[in-house]
């Protein structure tokens, strides 16, 4: 293998592709990066068994081939090796099968590669008629949602992502038994069969961090794993076994109290209510709502005690006191546009609704917490 590329585009696709190599890895080969250069360009690759993550590089983007060929090359060094480059061509060369060499004009690498041969067989198939999604919308559902995934392995089904497709609707939902985040979003085409997965949130966090701008992400859905494919990356993940518990039935559809409150202000009032809480369990603050006034306090007892008032916009008769995670309200508020915010409540032990006013597809759900 011998060819020289722009160090650019290298880099880019190797920031893309190092997602698929874990720490934990138990197999060694799987530390490492597969090259594949031949007449059609350049084919990067890392797995760590659960994430499989491909990029390809067309020819057209690589100065030079000179010579086909595999090379697994150790991932811990390679990215920093290759930003840290003082050239902007970078030349690779097989000096024998377990050697390549990394070098410009000034410097150069000799790297022990691993065996190409002891490299697992990975399958990254795609359909025919895939679910089509554009890649800042995708992005944008995983922000509004993925925060809410547990990181708790009591619940191992609670740690992905549920993704539920009926015809033309899509929902998605996050939860880890304190709170949810549901997402909805009307696809362009029906799908025949309906779809019910979990991806796990590691992943799908990874992806994210992929997708930035609008072009076509194309799902591919099996019975163990999905495959989203874009532009020329095709990332692919193992999916949670199990079935996703109905959170249909946990959030209310009617409520005894509406509040209409700036999102500025609530955000505010929360965040500097949750100083003196810091560091303590749940992060819990108390919220007070009688004659059109929002009283928002939180108490320390080695600390001391703050409290706040706000105006909002709801019924004279209006009269709740609850208590909730301030770390969990933020990082609702976080995901909600505009300049306003819904808060819908019934009693001190039912869920907490947070919506926006323009948009009716986002749901938050917060649980109160008992203080006494």
């Amino acid at each position: 293998m011998k060819f020289a590329i722009e160090k650019g585009i290298l880099l880019e696709n190797l920031t893309n592709v190092i997602k698929g190599v874990s720490t934990k890895n138990v197999i060694p080969v799987l530390n490492g990066i597969r090259f594949e250069l031949n007449n059609n360009g350049l084919t990067l690759l890392a797995s760590d068994s659960e994430l499989t993550v491909e990029t390809f590089i067309d020819k057209a983007l690589i100065s030079d081939i000179s010579c086909n060929g595999v090379a697994i090359i150790s991932s811990k060094y390679i990215l920093d090796i290759i930003r840290k480059m003082p050239s902007e061509i970078v030349n690779f060369e097989m000096v024998d099968n377990l050697n390549i060499k990394i070098f410009s004009e000034s410097n150069v690498y000799n790297l022990n590669c691993l065996d190409p041969n002891d490299y697992p067989t990975i399958k990254l198939s795609v359909q025919k008629d895939p679910i089509i999604i554009k890649a800042n919308i995708l992005k944008e559902i995983i922000n509004q949602t993925s925060f809410a995934i547990s990181n708790q392995e009591l619940r191992p089904i609670l740690t992905g992502l549920n993704l539920k497709i009926t015809g033309d609707l899509l929902e998605c939902i996050a939860t880890d038994s304190y709170r949810l985040a549901k997402k909805n979003l009307k696809l362009e085409m029906p799908i025949v069969s309906d779809v019910n997965i979990v991806v796990p949130g590691k992943n799908v966090i990874e992806l994210e961090k992929i997708l930035v701008d609008d072009e076509d992400v194309m799902i591919n859905i099996f019975n163990n794993r999905v495959l989203f494919q874009y532009k020329n990356i095709k990332f692919q993940s193992n999916l949670l076994s199990g079935t996703y518990p109905n959170t249909a039935n946990l959030i209310p559809t009617e409520f005894d109290i509406l509040v209409q409150i700036g999102k500025n202000d609530f955000g505010g009032a929360v965040d500097r209510a949750a100083l003196l809480t810091q560091g303590k369990d749940k992060n819990i603050i108390k919220m007070k709502i009688e004659h059109k006034q929002m009283v928002i306090n939180s108490t320390a007892s080695e600390i001391g005690r703050t409290e706040e008032t706000l105006l909002v916009d709801t019924d004279e008769k209006s009269n709740i006191d609850i208590s909730f995670s301030a770390k969990y309200m933020l990082e609702a508020l976080k995901t909600i546009d505009g300049d306003d915010v819904l808060i819908l409540l019934n009693d001190d032990v039912k869920p907490i609704i947070v919506k926006s006013l323009t948009d009716e597809s986002l749901i938050q759900l917060i649980l109160p917490i008992k203080t006494y």
